[in-house]
């Protein structure tokens, strides 16, 4: 009968444990001293070892031949403890016997003395899910114990293990195994097994495992059952990875504002039964992946896809901005949130698409931080193409706006603004429009206003002002109602510009002329 390579390869002694040195080599040498606790607590996530090392130690307390502290695996106790035919050692699922009888009768039996080992050996499997009352009735035998027993209380949840358990018992913290220690230890499986494994698909097991031998083990067993090498395309294919080919063009059209192709793609996406939600979680994987190229210098150990689709995400990486990134993320997870309350999901999605492609309509914190963001890239540039970031990636959309010349009373209206007052309550407005519209109030932190009938004259330092008051029309009503609310009158708005001084005469000239002027001859050379 054919076995799974994760039950066949699993370790039988302590040097064979990967991953967890700071453990194993703790209880080697209790088991040497002679000095083990008459509890243990092993935490950490799935298939870090934590059953694995449970049985090692109940093998090494009761087997009379150890070996530098490691059970010696020959024996008939460590065999029979492998074969689960020991009855003194007992391996209890505390999901599915989690009463408080199934506790009274373990008391019970733990003090009647081994019949085939020195030790009896307790492994209570997920014990955070003891009921209140069963954790009271283990406490009072783990407060005195009989001198034969040994508890090894094994949990993913440490958190929800009562403090007084948690202070009679030795606690060991199993950590996430690393993707290259599992792809080492998968190309020494493979190696026995006579199956090519490729040492990029060996890693990218060990990136899809998540620190989990076990989840790489049953990994490695399903890509071998698709015959032949097993290449990181056959672990792709195997463990369900779609690829990332929509999510870079999804991000593509957030990048630049294309609020009709997110909709578009987001449609056909749907029409193919894509569901939402999980859609929804990959674009927010996919962002955490841009944020750690954006902030990691070896991303690669970090983020979970083929080498080639991480080089096809750097130059989104470096198109956006950190805050934009952050922005989307948080727009993306809390519309992951609103998913798990409402049927019309797909809606969900296309609503946090708009607020992706339009930060404007977005007051919280991280949506000015991004507009903030990408004016102050504006004015560094001394370009307003940055104003809404639609920066390039590949093509660049041209969306050019002709010019309209102006009017000859416009002309006129400009030449006319020398008499014009300064205006005693702009530093107001500006306090009222920080709070309507703040990346305007950036734009004008450092101006002036005048005023001349109902026109207000703008004298701005920063000219992508001018370029935000002749192109956004959010941004003049948000000043013109700013101007309403303190003063209680409607203006026009305009530049000021200030006349500038005659230039000066060159006082050899102003010399020349006045001596032509008195009828002095002057010979210019």
């Amino acid at each position: 009968m054919y076995q799974a390579l994760y039950r066949k390869y699993r370790p039988k002694t302590f040097d064979d444990v990967v991953g967890q040195p700071h453990i194993t080599r703790t209880l080697q040498n209790e088991v040497k001293a002679g000095k083990t606790a008459h509890a243990y607590l092993f935490t950490g996530s799935r298939g870090t070892g934590k059953t694995t090392c449970s049985k090692i130690l109940a093998k090494a307390v009761n087997c009379p031949n150890t070996r530098d502290g490691n059970p010696c695996g020959e024996c008939e106790i460590c065999r029979g403890i492998d074969e689960g035919t020991i009855m003194d050692v007992l391996e209890i699922d505390a999901a599915s016997n989690n009463g408080v009888d199934n506790i009274r009768q373990l008391r019970e039996d733990a003090y009647f003395a081994p019949g085939q080992v020195g030790r009896r050996v307790y492994i209570i499997d997920e014990t955070h899910m003891l009921s209140t009352g069963a954790f009271n009735a283990l406490l009072k035998i783990m407060e005195e114990p009989p001198a034969h027993v040994l508890f090894i209380l094994a949990t993913t949840e440490a958190h929800k293990v009562p403090a007084t358990i948690l202070s009679r018992c030795q606690r060991f913290d199993f950590r996430r195994i690393g993707s290259e220690d599992i792809g080492g230890y998968l190309e020494k499986i493979a190696e026995k097994e006579k199956i090519f494994l490729d040492h990029s698909a060996a890693l990218l097991i060990g990136k899809l495992a998540d620190g989990g031998m076990r989840d790489a083990i049953s990994l490695l067993d399903l890509c071998i059952s698709y015959g032949g090498a097993v290449t990181a395309e056959v672990v792709a294919q195997s463990a369900g990875l779609a690829g990332s080919g929509h999510l870079q063009a999804l991000s593509k059209a957030f990048l630049e504002r294309d609020t009709a192709s997110c909709m578009e793609q987001i449609g056909a996406l749907h029409e193919k039964s894509a569901d939402m939600e999980r859609l929804c979680g990959d674009l927010v994987a996919f962002y955490r992946d841009l944020m750690l190229l954006k902030t990691v210098e070896q991303p690669q150990r970090l983020i979970v896809a083929l080498p080639e689709e991480i080089e096809g995400m750097r130059p989104l990486a470096d198109a956006m901005p950190l805050s934009q990134i952050l922005y989307t993320m948080s727009v993306l997870q809390e519309t992951q949130n609103r998913m798990t309350k409402t049927a019309n999901r797909r809606t969900e999605l296309e609503m946090s698409a708009v607020r992706i492609c339009n930060p404007a309509m977005d007051a919280s914190a991280e949506a000015v931080l991004t507009r903030l963001e990408a004016l102050e890239a504006a004015v560094k540039k001394g370009t307003a193409d940055t104003v809404s970031p639609a920066l390039e990636v590949g093509e660049k959309k041209k969306r050019e706006k002709p010019v309209r010349p102006k009017s000859a009373a416009e002309k006129a209206e400009l030449a006319a603004l020398s008499d014009a007052r300064p205006f005693g309550q702009w530093q107001d407005v500006l306090g009222r429009l920080l709070k309507t519209n703040p990346p305007l109030f950036a734009a004008l932190k450092t101006s002036d206003a005048y005023e001349k009938g109902d026109l207000m004259l703008i004298d701005a330092k920063n000219e992508l002002f001018f370029k935000l008051i002749r192109e956004n029309e959010f941004a003049k009503d948000s000043l013109r109602d700013a101007l309403m609310a303190q003063t209680g009158k409607r203006y026009r708005l305009g530049p000021y510009r200030a006349q500038e001084p005659p230039a000066k005469k060159d006082p050899l000239e102003t010399l020349l002329d006045s001596a032509k002027g008195l009828g002095i001859p002057v010979e210019e050379k």
